[in-house]
């Protein structure tokens, strides 16, 4: 069933996080949607402006409402990650996304202000609910590429301001995470402080967490060891930092790095392990296997695991 961000947040808001998923391929669409209705999770999925291109909007559309009818018992959204006004409005056409971002946090405070207010005006016309982003995440996305020094953390006084004159619906902030596999390093971690001061100045108004994949070690070492080349100080976000910040607002935590790392070590590993196969469809459902299980493993992390229920009864008594 297809919900509102707002029904999700407004269910899950210092409770517990959603996960917001990266999908690409018809693989991880069935993948994550097997493990929602497995564990009565609510999920986001999200796809960005390369996803699109990458599979052709109308094939994407095509999976993710052909799962939709597979498992209809699934609490979802679906939302259009770091788009610009172009991407923005062909999205808005198609009638697929009922949640948008608009990532002008490259720009300065004012025309990160002016952008976003004429997508949000556009978006809500259609009653599509608006993501923001003030402040710069570093590291590597897509076609996104930022340098650790030109990264900037979120000013609190700032967002709360950005908020009041946008009128966006949830703010991505930057405190500390960042894009790709390539993430913290050494004891560098979440600004709560700057967290904590954001909810002050806006409190019950929904955060988003960008770069929330954890990066597994042991995932990373097993690429590694099946002929891989990952730096091995890759480090994401912790299971005590997201329960942290889920509990100071946030709730949406985006998740692609991690969905790569596993594809990759399962593919890796199996050609090892099988050079005679060629048939792309059995490392295909051992990665879907494998994608259930860390689906599953991220819900109960963030708490979401069985809180359909909720949702699907509350939308129920609405209909």
């Amino acid at each position: 069933m297809k919900s509102t961000p707002m029904k999700l947040f407004n269910d899950c808001y210092g409770k517990y996080g959603i996960a917001a998923i990266n999908v690409f391929t018809m693989e991880q669409v069935l993948g994550v949607f097997k493990a929602a209705s497995i564990g009565k999770s609510p999920v986001i999925l999200q796809t960005t402006p390369v996803a699109r291109d990458y599979s052709n909007p109308l094939l994407m559309k095509g999976m993710i409402s052909a799962a939709e009818k597979v498992f209809p018992d699934v609490v979802f959204a679906v939302h259009l990650d770091h788009g610009n006004e172009t991407h923005i409005n062909a999205a808005l056409k198609e009638e697929m996304y009922n949640s948008v971002m608009i990532d002008a946090s490259h720009e300065d405070f004012d025309q990160n202000v002016s952008r976003t207010k004429k997508i949000v005006e556009s978006a809500h016309s259609q009653d599509v609910f608006v993501e923001a982003e003030l402040g710069i995440l570093s590291g590597v996305e897509d076609n996104l590429v930022v340098e650790q020094h030109h990264a900037k953390y979120t000013d609190p006084e700032a967002a709360e301001k950005f908020v009041c004159e946008t009128n966006c619906d949830s703010l991505a902030i930057a405190v500390g995470t960042s894009h790709g596999a390539y993430k913290f390093s050494g004891d560098q971690g979440i600004n709560f402080s700057i967290l904590e001061q954001i909810q002050k100045r806006l409190p019950g108004f929904p955060l988003v967490l960008h770069g929330g994949s954890s990066v597994s070690q042991v995932e990373i070492q097993r690429i590694n060891n099946a002929g891989g080349n990952l730096k091995e100080n890759a480090r994401g976000v912790s299971s005590d930092e997201l329960k942290k910040s889920i509990s100071l607002g946030v709730c949406k935590v985006n998740i692609a790095t991690d969905l790569r790392v596993l594809w990759t070590r399962v593919h890796r590993e199996f050609f090892v392990e099988n050079p005679e196969q060629f048939d792309p469809i059995l490392p295909g459902k051992l990665y879907q296997d494998e994608l259930i299980k860390f689906c599953l493993q991220k819900f109960e992390l963030l708490g979401s695991l069985g809180k359909a229920r909720s949702i699907n009864s509350y939308q129920s008594k609405e209909n």
